[in-house]
């Protein structure tokens, strides 16, 4: 280790495998930012599903050993790198990609994944912007392309994702009917842009909806959690309805037929595909942050200590309410 490097706590992957594998290292240098990077010091980083599998080592994308996790950081400006002009150093910032990983005191930057942070919203709320809103954002507008005055099911509406999408899509003018399994995660869902919600964990909860949408069926769903629900989302639907899947935890039978005579679609999203597209889902959701319908509703808060069992919890946990957040 040279003289001088400044050290940092961070969480390190020596192997793939469940949450123990994650450790908290006090021994990490800093890492110093290069031509268009920037380093942020970490206030508050988001906990994804996502990175307990590319921790579990069942994702498509592996990254390479030892790594630290985490991509949506809150935080200041501690440095800039050459040609990082966008930026100085005290500045406000959220991320939605990171170079050295967020679940750390200090984390690295390609400067066009790195945007202003209001002063409206704090550093919590920052850290809860970056995947759950770029995936929402990317599911609704591009990937189904709706229309104001459509309706869109949040399958799951009461975590980080479900809520972004609730209000972007009421924020652009759609019909929301939202999903959770818990009281106070369907209070969240209705004050948060839903018209309406149902109780995921009730036997009947389908016949529910299908009564309550009548003939017609519903437009858009966006299904967190498509191992379990795709082949009731496709009976739900409307003629020309379409599927946007964000999660599955999974396998699952459906009948193909079920698409034929409503012509609906079945469509994956993924974040890691689009990057060219999001300097344009930021221009968005930073309007939404200056108008005030961008609220991300923090879950529960972990120190970096407990990081085990936050990834324990966004996986078994008893149904979110908010996102999660490690807090540095």
């Amino acid at each position: 280790m040279a003289t001088g490097q400044k050290l940092m706590r961070a969480v390190r992957v020596f192997e793939f495998g469940g949450p123990e594998v994650l450790k908290l290292r006090s021994d990490i240098a800093v890492p110093i930012p290069k031509d268009h990077q920037v380093l942020i010091k970490v206030h508050a980083c988001g906990v994804n599903p996502v990175e307990t599998y590319i921790r579990s080592g069942t994702y498509s994308r592996k990254p390479l050993l030892p790594y630290t996790p985490g991509s949506d950081v809150a935080g200041v400006i501690e440095a800039v790198g050459d040609n990082a002009s966008a930026f100085k150093k005290g500045d406000r910032v959220f991320t939605s990609s990171t170079i050295s990983g967020g679940y750390a005191e200090y984390a690295l930057a390609a400067d066009h994944t790195v945007y202003k942070l209001p002063e409206k919203l704090d550093f919590k709320q920052g850290a809860a912007i970056g995947i759950p809103y770029f995936t929402a954002y990317r599911a609704l507008i591009h990937s189904a392309c709706v229309k104001a005055g459509e309706s869109v099911l949040v399958h799951g509406a009461s975590g980080g994702v479900g809520l972004a999408a609730c209000q972007i899509a009421r924020a652009y003018g759609l019909k929301i009917l939202g999903t959770a399994g818990t009281e106070e995660g369907q209070k969240i869902v209705l004050q948060n842009g839903a018209h309406e919600v149902f109780n995921h964990r009730e036997v009947n909860y389908i016949d529910k909806i299908k009564k309550y949408v009548g003939e017609k069926g519903i437009d858009i769903i966006i299904e967190m959690l498509a191992n379990v629900n795709l082949s009731k989302d496709l009976s739900l639907l409307s003629h020309g309805g379409r599927v946007i899947v964000v999660g599955s935890r999974g396998t699952i039978e459906i009948n193909p037929r079920d698409t034929m005579a409503k012509e609906s679609s079945i469509i994956g999203v993924t974040l890691f595909s689009s990057t060219k597209e999001f300097q344009q889902y930021a221009a968005a959701l930073q309007a939404g942050m200056e108008i005030g319908w961008l609220k991300p509703v923090i879950g529960s808060q972990y120190p970096l200590e407990k990081v085990a069992e936050a990834h324990e919890n966004i996986i078994h946990g008893s149904g979110a309410t908010g996102k999660m957040i490690l807090l540095l």
